[in-house]
């Protein structure tokens, strides 16, 4: 603003009246004022003028960029959270970034809440934040009544991929998964009950994953070296089953001619022209929706009581299903 000033030949406040919209100042020195900020270059320092007004309106958002669910979940959290007029502030969780790191970054940004994925339920840092701004914990069910809880609905996603199974002739179909936190746990929790729905309690069977492709080549793996190999596959995400099509594929296992595979989210990596993948469909739309209504009730004073939203899923049913191999 000292520049435009300077460049106009008026005073610093002249120009701060007029960039901020102010009545008073007269047309012609808005006119030229305004001329001089577009060919200068002048673009506001809207975290300067937040911090101001002891706001920053900003969503600290802690996820993992290897989980392509999580990656389009902030994508359309951007677009959607601009048109509130909040920002966001992105805390890569890794490794040697764990929770207590992210969180506690975030919070030196001074953002006005929190959005988690599956973060470490012992962070330090997590439990102070959730004394000081909304924390919304999406990804697993959480029993902590200062957060809101936005999660997947995995118990009707597995019913609908074992239905999906069961109509095409399988009663031999395995669950990857098992491992990676309570999320692992919930939805083999959730294959084992399904299984029972359809009167196959007999067949049950949990191979320990965790969600990566190499978990799932790792089952794969196992599998394609029985002598009695199931006839289909319920992987708990999209990144196991890639890693499980690709050793079937290697190991000349048919999809789905000799073992049906289906994966969990939907995730862009289910429809690319080579995976074909059928797959228990995350609606990330609803997420976010949920996620964002909690955030805006709570930063403009809602004390209600803490929701518990658990989001539709479908199945999107494609290439890599089938009948059930003859003689099964």
């Amino acid at each position: 603003m000292r520049d435009i000033a300077d460049h106009v030949g008026v005073s610093r406040q002249l120009v701060s009246l007029v960039l901020r919209g102010v009545t008073g100042p007269s047309a012609e020195s808005r006119d030229r004022i305004l001329a001089a900020a577009s060919e200068l270059g002048y673009r506001p320092h809207a975290s300067a003028r937040l911090l101001r007004q002891n706001r920053t309106r900003l969503i600290g958002m802690v996820f993992q960029m290897r989980n392509p669910f999580q990656v389009r979940f902030v994508e359309r959290l951007f677009v959607r959270a601009a048109e509130k007029g909040l920002g966001l502030a992105l805390g890569a969780a890794t490794v040697e970034r764990p929770t207590d790191v992210v969180v506690a970054e975030l919070m030196e940004e001074r953002v006005e809440a929190l959005v988690v994925f599956n973060p470490d339920p012992g962070s330090a840092a997590l439990a102070e934040a959730c004394d000081l701004v909304p924390v919304v914990w999406l990804g697993e069910w959480v029993q902590k009544p200062e957060v809101d809880n936005v999660h997947v609905d995995e118990v009707e996603g597995l019913r609908l991929a074992i239905e999906h199974l069961v109509g095409l002739g399988h009663r031999d179909i395995v669950y990857v998964g098992g491992l990676g936190g309570s999320v692992g746990r919930d939805r083999a929790d959730a294959y084992r009950a399904a299984m029972m729905t359809f009167g196959l309690s007999d067949q049950i069977e949990v191979l320990p994953s965790g969600f990566s492709e190499e978990d799932g080549a790792a089952a794969a793996r196992e599998m394609a070296a029985r002598a009695g190999r199931p006839t289909a596959v319920v992987c708990c995400g999209d990144q196991c089953a890639a890693g499980v099509m690709a050793v079937f594929a290697q190991s000349r296992v048919q999809v789905p001619e000799d073992v049906s595979v289906i994966g969990f989210d939907d995730s862009y990596l289910s429809s690319l022209s080579y995976h074909r993948l059928t797959s228990v469909r995350q609606d990330v739309d609803a997420t976010v929706e949920a996620t964002l209504s909690s955030v805006l009730e709570r930063i403009e004073g809602g004390d209600g009581p803490r929701r518990v939203i658990a989001t539709a899923t479908t199945l999107v049913v494609r290439d890599s299903t089938g009948p059930a191999r003859t003689g099964a």
